[in-house]
This record gives structure tokens, C-alpha cells and sequence, in this order.
């Protein structure tokens, strides 16, 4: 995997989750995107991170109460900028098909609405893997949620997993190996040197969310983290490379 990840697309330069901060991701020299994955009401699988989509786009209200045809009318870019306006929220179908054209690596976050751990995950996998290219190499699956990284180990065991934590829990080790993981996904504002060290003793990559300054993604880096998820990649290549 590369040294620098673009964080939903390129959130600092636009609207995340969108095919428009995929493009731009790709334009800073990113090699790899990561997106979060949710189903609408209706199980169509999509790019959202929130709950609701009253932060991103022109709406308000649940993602799980929706359709795919009532968040398909939504803005998704016009709260970053009126140069964004008319983004539409994507579908997985079609965020994966853009990957392929501008041949960029990807980190699939399921981010399921509470209660749909289980599936959100199953239609992720079901839809990445029907499109996926044999001869390309996987996207990296990681997800906060412990049975969507159970369901993503059963239904795409070949396929690898990052263990996303934010608070550590005391049984984090445990978890990681009952899910297979293949990486460790750390929010970098709560770690130091020693859980960094305590990470990487499990013999798995350690990747760090969300690195914004150039500075301590040097320092993350010389402690051992493999790569950094930024909102800015234009700001980070320069000094990680990719």
C-alpha cells in the first residue's frame, strides 16, 4: 500500500465521498482512495459516512429512511462550494468503476446505520466482488463495527481486512485475530509511541487516520506506521510520497 491515502476522496479540497473528491484525490497524485460504504433504505450501497445526510448534501434526514431514489436527488456538493454544486451521492457500482478508469487502490470502510452491521457489509462484498478484475489486486476492507469485519472474513476471506479503532478497547488483540485482520487502522490524535510498538508486535501493518500535517505524518512514519489517511494529499505526497 501506499504512504499517503486519500481520506474520502480529498475531503479538504472536496466534497467527500463524491466521484468529484475521488477525481481531485487522484489529480494531488493519490494511488489510493478511501470511501465509507452505507446501504439506503432499499439496500442500494452507497458513498456516506454520517448517519443522516443533513452535513453533506441540501437534505435532512436518516440515510436508512431513504431510498436510493430520494438520495439520488440530493446535492451532495453544494455544502462544500458552489463549484461542486449538483454532486450526487454515488453508488458503489459507480465509485468502483471510476477506480478502475483512473487505476487507483481502494479502502472500502463499511459504515453501516446502526443495526445493519451484517448487511451492509454482505451487499459491500457481494457488489465490490462481482466487479472486481481477477487480475487486479483487492481493495483493502476495514470497518469500526466487529460484525461487519466478520461478515467481509466469510464472505471475501481472501480479501483483506483493516481493524478500525478508535478508543482502544482491552480485547483489541483478540478481536484482530478472531477477524483475520490483515491491518490496524489507529486514530493517530489517541496513540503513541508504546501502542504504536503494541500494534505493530502483532506482525500487521499500521495504518493512521486522519493526518492532515505534514509534520506528524513524518514522525507517525518513523514509528512505524505504514500509511497515513489525509484530507490532504497534495500536502503529504510531497513529504511521504506515495
Amino acid at each position: 500500500m501506499p504512504k499517503t491515502i486519500g481520506h474520502r476522496g480529498a475531503r479538504a479540497y472536496a466534497p467527500e465521498n463524491t466521484l468529484a473528491g475521488i477525481r481531485v484525490a487522484a489529480d494531488q497524485g493519490a494511488r489510493w482512495v478511501e470511501v465509507d460504504v452505507k446501504l439506503s433504505r432499499d439496500g442500494v450501497a452507497i458513498l456516506m459516512h454520517d448517519d443522516d445526510v443533513d452535513r453533506t448534501t441540501d437534505g435532512q434526514g436518516a440515510v436508512a429512511s431513504m431510498d436510493f431514489a430520494e438520495l439520488r436527488k440530493l446535492d451532495a456538493g453544494v455544502r462544500f462550494g458552489p463549484d461542486f454544486a449538483g454532486e450526487r451521492i454515488p453508488t458503489l457500482e459507480e465509485t468502483l468503476a471510476l477506480v478502475f478508469e483512473l487505476d487507483l487502490g481502494i479502502n472500502l470502510e463499511i459504515k453501516p446505520c446502526p443495526g445493519r452491521e451484517v448487511e451492509t457489509a454482505r451487499v459491500t462484498l457481494e457488489v465490490a466482488r462481482a466487479m472486481w478484475p481477477a487480475d487486479r489486486p483487492p481493495p483493502l476492507i476495514s470497518s469500526f463495527e466487529v460484525p461487519s469485519l466478520e461478515t467481509a472474513r466469510d464472505v471475501a476471506p481472501d480479501w483483506p481486512r483493516g481493524y478500525l479503532i478508535d478508543r482502544r478497547p482491552d480485547d483489541w488483540s483478540a478481536i484482530a485475530d478472531r477477524i483475520a485482520a490483515t491491518t490496524i487502522n489507529i486514530n493517530q490524535s489517541r496513540e503513541d509511541a508504546d501502542t504504536i510498538a503494541d500494534y505493530l508486535a502483532t506482525g500487521r501493518p499500521v495504518l493512521a487516520y486522519t493526518v492532515n500535517d505534514p509534520v506528524k505524518a513524518q514522525a507517525l512514519v518513523a514509528l512505524g506506521v505504514s500509511s497515513v489517511f489525509t484530507d490532504r494529499p497534495r500536502d503529504i505526497l510531497p513529504v511521504l510520497g506515495d
